[in-house]
């Protein structure tokens, strides 16, 4: 039986328009190092940090570029305004009433997580149990730390009662390596269904808001 949701954000419950993507591609660019597209996908769902050291080359340069990054960021964030994707509050409801915990993951760190989910009104005690963000935990996907620490904040032990959800490949990684009862990949986000399928997913989900008649199955 499935007690906890653990759930990506961007692009997984939230639509924020792949802004963190173009915002990421275009700090790697006005560093100076042209963006490979087929780079900038295996570090979707990465820790941003991790992502920018990795794309850059230049991990001295790691503080600097996040700034930006998180700068450029709120300013997207400003003019698109994420929202919930379809169905996905009723999905949070639904499962949190069937007695299954909801926690959210991201590569993102706290200055870009907290008014992001203040902005859509989500609060942990109310649509959420726990909130857990890359620079909080050892290393960021494909580890399984944010899941691990999920777990340890909700009280589950039995990694076969947790759901991994999320929109990219790494997120399927990290789900497997948590050894999660269920790992979905969902269609919401910058990833195909090709991309998510290679990863082994035990499914492949049009989206978050499908959760609830899975577990009810």
């Amino acid at each position: 039986m499935i007690t906890l949701a653990v759930l990506d954000i961007a692009g997984t419950t939230v639509d924020e328009k792949n802004a963190v993507y173009d915002v990421l591609a275009a700090v790697v660019e006005d560093h100076g190092t042209p963006v490979d597209d087929a780079a900038l996908r295996r570090w979707m769902g990465a820790d941003k940090r991790e992502a920018l050291a990795a794309l850059t080359g230049d991990p001295d340069a790691v503080e600097d570029l996040h700034t930006a990054f998180v700068s450029r960021l709120h300013d997207a964030y400003a003019m698109i305004r994420p929202a919930p994707l379809p169905g996905v509050p009723e999905a949070l409801a639904a499962l949190r009433a069937a007695g299954v915990r909801v926690a959210l993951t991201t590569g993102f760190d706290r200055q870009v997580t907290d008014p992001l989910l203040a902005a859509l009104d989500w609060h942990v005690g109310d649509q959420l149990d726990a909130v857990v963000c890359a620079s909080e935990v050892a290393a960021g996907r494909p580890h399984p730390h944010m899941i691990h620490r999920a777990m340890e904040i909700v009280g589950v032990t039995d990694p076969a009662e947790v759901l991994v959800a999320g929109d990219t490949a790494l997120d399927i990684r990290a789900g497997r390596a948590a050894r999660a009862g269920v790992v979905a990949g969902v269609l919401t986000g910058a990833q195909s269904c090709e991309e998510l399928t290679a990863e082994r997913p035990t499914h492949v989900l049009d989206g978050v808001a499908d959760i609830p008649a899975l577990l009810r199955g």
